[in-house]
Order: C-alpha cells, then structure tokens, then sequence
C-alpha cells in the first residue's frame, strides 16, 4: 500500500489573518511540502494542473523534475494531467523524459479537470471532453509503446512515422492511473487498458464511490486483466489532525467555512458525516481510512489532500509530521495485515520492469 498527499495547489486567503501568499510563495510552499513528505517516510507526492488563478500548478513536469533532483523514495505523481487539452504528444515527451530524470519514480494521473474554460484556451470545446479523453489516450499509449507511430484521428494533425523522444524508461511506461470523481466512461476506460483506476473521492458519500470502483473492477475483469480484486484502486481523502480531536475541529472549522471549495455549503458536521473528510485525532484518521476498505476493498494508493483553504505552510508541515509519525505506520501494518495474497501490490516501475522481464513473449501486461 502507498501513501502519499496530493496538492492542487491553491492560492487562498488564510480566514484567520486576512492574507493570502503570492504565487512565489505557494510554490516554494508546495516544494517545501515535497520534500516534508519524504523526509517523514510518505510513498508520493502528487500535484495537480491548472491554467487559472487561483492556481500555480501549470507546469507539473518543471516541479516534479525539481522534487526528483531534491529526493531519493518519493514517488512523483500528477493528480491531474489534463488529457483532454494538452497534445498527448507533448504529455508522451514530457512525461518520459520526467521518467529518466526521476530514474522511474514517477507515475501519471490523466484527468479532465474541473475548470470549463480551460477547453477553449487551448483551442479545444468542453462538449468533446469525453471523446478528447478517449482518442488522446489512445494515442498517448501508441507513442509509449510503439517506437514509430502512423496515425490519424479528429482532434489533432495526423502522424507520419513519428517516434516520440525520449523513448520510455526501460521499455516501460509511465504506469497510468484514471482520476475521475463521476464519470463512468473514465472507469471504463481505465478497465479497459489494464490501467490503474484513482477515485477522489473527497467530496462524495461512501455509495458513489462504491459504485464508481465496483464498475471499475467489474470492467477489468471483463476485459481480462485479472479478477475484479487484482484490478488497481486508489482514493483520495482529506485530514485536519490535533491531538485532541476538539482542537482540531476549533482549528479547521474557519477555514473549512471559507474554503472555495466547499466553504458556504454543508456543515464541518454534516462534511465530515457523509464524505471522507476527517477533521479530529490521529486514531480518528486511522480508523476512518481503515473504513475505506469495507466498500471499496483491498486497495494501492491512499492519497491525502492536505494543504488548501488557506492553511499555513507550518500548519501542513505539522500535519505531516504527525501523518508520518503516528498514522501512517499504522496504516501500513493494519492494511498489509488485511490483504489476501492474490490481491497485487502498489505498481512500481521496478516492479513492473521485473514483471515485463518475466511475463512470456507477445504478453501485454
């Protein structure tokens, strides 16, 4: 099991002081976060892309280059690569070359985003997002698997004998995972292509979620990956810790309240009660995350959402202190304690380099 946080790097107004950090700040911020994750012992850290304010996340292979350079463990992730509006040619180069300079600690995460004027910025229309989604994926695994491509589709020029450079670290590729909080077309497709399937499930109840990853391994199995519980799950989540649980409740409620993205909706209470969110002590995290397994089953990935409505960069660095220290290896024992053996463990490009080296000629995956 990984665990790592994921940030989308936001630029919030802290409620309690009235100020919020320039871009310049978020993302020495954002960095600093980083490199806390590897130093209290995280799997990965993942950021998301965004071409708007308040965001600073536009360039996820620049930062991730950096943290790759400035960490030795750290699996670097996107929690969001913008399938949809970037050139999957682009997303193939980018990405390979990240490949070789984190020397295989990395991985993707292909979304659509949640911010509609993005399409047309990038000459693209929001109507088309699915099909986007579908036709440059497909191209995207063309290019990494096949060393000259000749290709035509709708959304882009066609392709004469193109090789993309570099050329994917080891003969591997990137392994892929499928972000996608309502969209069964995303589960499918990820089921389709043997890839990983990521729910972020932050603002959903437990049901949704269920439902999302169940059509996700029902699909697997049907396209003949393996058994719907050899199928490659990860979930999103979101903690506030203090020792004292009440503590930690008088702490995030104002933030929480004026948050964008759920502030001036639902309670803290009601929050708390019907999606994943968890605002309290560090045994209320654990046993919450331990919940997660009763409906979605053995997982890979357990990704925290950590540093957004505006908290203060000290705030999130003792958040990840206590996430490293009391949480997390607890966590590892009671999951790799509940696993079936037949359940598979988290991909790793080591690993799947091995698995390449042994599966039998002509084998896909």
């Amino acid at each position: 099991m990984q665990f790592g946080i994921f940030s989308v790097g936001d630029v919030t107004v802290d409620p309690t002081t009235g100020r919020a950090p320039s871009e310049h700040e978020r993302i020495k911020a954002m960095l600093a976060i980083a490199l806390k994750a590897e130093e209290v012992g995280l799997d990965v850290f993942a950021t998301g892309e965004h071409h708007n304010p308040p965001f600073v996340p536009s360039s996820p292979t620049t930062m991730l280059g950096y943290i790759a350079a400035r960490t030795e463990n750290l699996i670097l992730s996107t929690s969001t690569t913008l399938i949809t509006t970037n050139d999957p040619v682009k997303i193939a180069e980018d990405f390979a070359m990240l490949q070789h300079v984190a020397d295989g600690r990395m991985d993707v995460m292909m979304g659509r985003g949640n911010t509609g004027p993005v399409y047309p910025w990038f000459g693209k229309d929001i109507r088309d997002g699915i099909d986007l989604a579908i036709e440059n994926y497909a191209l995207l695994r063309r290019l990494w698997d096949e060393d000259v491509v000749t290709w035509e589709g709708k959304f882009r020029t066609p392709l004469q004998s193109f090789t993309s450079t570099p050329r994917p670290l080891d003969g591997v590729a990137p392994f892929v995972w499928h972000g996608s909080i309502r969209s069964p077309e995303i589960a499918e497709q990820a089921a389709y292509y043997g890839d990983g399937f990521f729910h972020n499930n932050i603002f959903w109840p437990a049901d949704h979620t269920k439902q999302m990853v169940n059509l996700y391994r029902r699909r697997f199995a049907h396209y003949g990956h393996g058994t719907p519980e050899e199928a490659v799950v990860g979930l999103g989540g979101q903690v506030f810790m203090r020792r004292n649980s009440q503590d930690a409740v008088r702490e995030f409620r104002p933030y929480f309240d004026n948050a964008p993205v759920y502030g001036h909706g639902p309670s803290l209470e009601e929050f708390t009660r019907d999606t994943p969110l968890t605002v309290g002590s560090p045994q209320q995290v654990i046993e919450r995350t331990l919940s997660f397994r009763d409906y979605v089953g053995d997982y890979q990935r357990q990704l925290f959402l950590m540093d957004h409505a505006g908290l203060p960069l000290k705030t999130v660095l003792e958040q990840l202190d206590i996430l490293g220290e009391e949480v997390v290896p607890v966590l590892r024992k009671e999951f790799a304690g509940l696993k079936p053996a037949t359940v598979p463990d988290a991909p790793t490009h080591a690993g799947r380099v091995a698995a390449k080296t042994a599966a039998p000629e002509g084998s896909s995956r």
